[in-house]
């Protein structure tokens, strides 16, 4: 059992696997666990604990204490065996330590997030907390240091939360959380400041008066202090309309809006410029993640629809080809949509007269291969190297670019295949770099870290994944982070412990709902979690629970409500065989198709290895030991910069 620990509220343990609460009997149980977490996982000693919990020690305080422990040791550690040494809670010289991984600890892993860049990963971090640090220890003297800092630390976040807001031109999100802050906290002059600035910004000059004379009443008249020069000064500015108090945010929305009327005005409705000017609007949606990228993808189903009932064959090739958008995952998030794009450029490339511009062409079949990926289609990879012959001969490096990316999308038609993918990654940072192409160069550095992934080259993908987080930081490309969150994941489930990787990839997963990449979030987390169980020898399913029959359910409940997505196939024989159903499995494995050529490729061939080695099955072994060959230098999985099933040589 994996346990962790909750002290932003009351103190609490609980099963990570099921999310149950932990008994933990008495106060005085309760007690001795919080000290030990206040510690921070440093020895106390045990004439220290037996002050702290006793204002004054009965004759049998260390035998008491003594039982306290044991009693917590059986309920964070049900499974061990008797006579062997805890892992968890330990005795070490004089006294005793708690041993917990930071990872499983709230305020540990709240006070790691509070360092976060982006307001939504601050909000996450603020949304653990239930309740007062600590809060039923509260008078604890051992505990007030503890609790002043974590309190300290949130009133922190939320403000730090509230500025980002402001810097990114979202004022409206910040005031609810503002407002309540300032009234629980009405001494902290910069939530006032930051409440007036944030109703400022949303047009409400007369309450952000407002809410600055109220600041100055209540440190007048009960703290006898004059506000300070902040606040002085931005009540200052408010009155005179000071422009800088729109922030870079609000100009940038000044330009946009009279540019969009300008437009408007100059450009007719049924303007085909307009059209063309749509897609390149949507390109830029695209890159900024989340609801943008899903949105993008609607409406460029339209803008293609709307060019080809025009009947103009060129002009739909450049709104087809205009949407150039660097992709990363191997596999399409709508396979219908992808399927539409595919059949349009196809049409288009059929009606496109002789003479066309041989660009509009390379656009076209470079879609193909981008659209087409994860498919077995034969076409993708014709139209790929195509598209990349003729963005060499016109020496256009954005299209060479476009085709390269379509290259790369192509690049998973079997296994080892990451020195190829490291070659496309390589030529495409030369464009970034060479041709102002951040898109572009950002994609190859993450493509190169995918490659150095796969070849357990840890310290060079380190460099890639930063090399691209500046990019990201400099160009506003938000959805790199989520790739480099899912490679530190990664590189702990070689490097680290299992509740370490463990807790990482829970986290990493935490951010895929909000990214808009549904062909990348489903059925990912657990796979990487089955991953990392069999990296380490473990069973692909936790051990059942004690009122789990074999036949009724799956054992733990992780696995129960777990959505494998489109990898259930190859992991259904595997889930079969831990809970003895091997008639099942047997038959799930002889019907199991090809695993799509996308960058999991290896991996569910591995899946399907094991489970032939386990079933006997060995014309299905013949089969993936051919297929996983040439990949015997690789990681499993790795390739994919997300996840990691080992060596391909141990399945070998």
């Amino acid at each position: 059992m994996r346990v962790e620990f909750e002290v932003l509220g009351p103190v609490t343990a609980r099963d990570a696997d099921s999310g149950r609460p932990i008994a933990l009997k008495g106060p005085r149980h309760r007690a001795v666990l919080a000290r030990l977490l206040v510690a921070r996982r440093r020895v106390v000693p045990v004439p220290r604990l037996v002050a702290d919990l006793w204002d004054e020690p009965p004759a049998g305080a260390v035998p008491a204490l003594r039982t306290f422990v044991a009693a917590l040791r059986r309920a964070l550690e049900p499974d061990r065996p008797p006579r062997t040494p805890a892992r968890l809670l330990i005795t070490e010289g004089p006294g005793y330590a708690l041993r917990a991984d930071p990872a499983t600890v709230d305020a540990e892993r709240f006070s790691s997030a509070v360092a976060a860049a982006t307001p939504d990963a601050l909000a996450q971090a603020l949304a653990l907390w239930r309740g007062p640090a600590y809060a039923d220890v509260a008078d604890a003297p051992w505990a007030r240091t503890e609790r002043s800092r974590l309190g300290e630390l949130r009133l922190q976040a939320v403000e730090r939360r509230a500025a980002l807001l402001l810097d990114r031109g979202r004022a409206a999100e910040a005031v609810p959380d503002l407002d309540a802050h300032a009234a629980e906290h009405p001494w902290r002059e910069d939530g006032w400041r930051l409440l007036a600035l944030a109703l400022y910004r949303t047009g409400r000059q007369g309450e952000a008066l407002a809410v600055l004379r109220r600041a100055r009443a209540l440190l007048v008249e009960q703290l006898g202090v004059d506000p300070g020069p902040a606040l002085r000064r931005l009540e200052a500015d408010i009155l005179a309309q000071a422009g800088h108090l729109e922030g870079t945010a609000g100009r940038v929305e000044q330009v946009w809006e009279r540019t969009a009327a300008a437009y408007d005005r100059a450009v007719g409705g049924g303007s085909r410029v307009r059209l063309e000017s749509t897609v390149g609007l949507l390109r830029e949606l695209a890159v900024t993640g989340g609801g943008g990228l899903e949105a993008a993808r609607d409406q460029r189903t339209a803008a293609v629809a709307a060019a080809e009932e025009l009947g103009d064959p060129e002009l739909t090739a450049r709104v087809i080809g205009a949407y150039d958008v660097p992709a990363i995952w191997t596999r399409v998030d709508d396979p219908e949509h992808a399927a539409r794009v595919v059949a349009s450029a196809e049409r288009t490339l059929a009606a496109l007269p002789p003479d066309a511009h041989p660009a509009a062409r390379a656009r076209l079949l470079a879609t193909v291969a981008v659209e087409s990926r994860g498919t077995r289609s034969a076409r993708g990879p014709r139209a790929a190297g195509e598209a990349v012959r003729l963005a060499r001969e016109l020496g256009d490096a954005p299209l060479l670019a476009f085709a390269l990316n379509g290259l790369f999308m192509q690049s998973c038609r079997g296994s080892g295949l990451a020195g190829r993918r490291e070659e496309i990654g390589a030529e495409l940072v030369t464009l970034g770099e060479r041709h102002a192409l951040p898109s572009y160069g950002i994609l190859g550095r993450l493509i190169r870290l995918q490659a150095r992934c796969a070849r357990a080259d840890f310290a060079g993908a380190d460099a890639q994944a930063a090399a691209a987080e500046r990019l990201a930081e400099r160009y506003d490309r938000p959805l790199v982070g989520v790739f480099t969150q899912w490679y530190g994941a990664l590189k702990l489930a070689e490097t680290g412990t299992v509740p370490q990787a463990e807790a990482a990839y829970r986290a990493a997963a935490d951010g895929l709902p909000d990214a808009g990449m549904p062909g990348l979030a489903a059925g990912l987390l657990p796979l990487a979690l089955l991953g990392l169980r069999m990296r380490h020898g473990l069973s692909p399913e936790p051990e059942p629970e004690p009122e789990e029959g074999p036949e009724t359910a799956a054992p733990g409940a992780a696995y129960r409500a777990a959505d494998w997505g489109p990898y259930a196939p190859w992991t259904r024989p595997l889930l079969l065989l831990a809970r003895n159903r091997r008639a099942e499995a047997a038959t799930a494995l002889r019907t199991l198709p090809p695993p799509p050529y996308d960058l999991l490729y290896e991996a569910m061939w591995c899946l399907t290895a094991r489970a032939a080695v386990l079933l006997g099955d060995r014309e299905t072994l013949a089969r993936a030991r051919a297929e996983l060959a040439p990949a015997a230098g690789e990681l499993a999985g790795a390739g994919s910069g997300l996840l990691t099933l080992g060596p391909v040589a141990d399945y070998l």
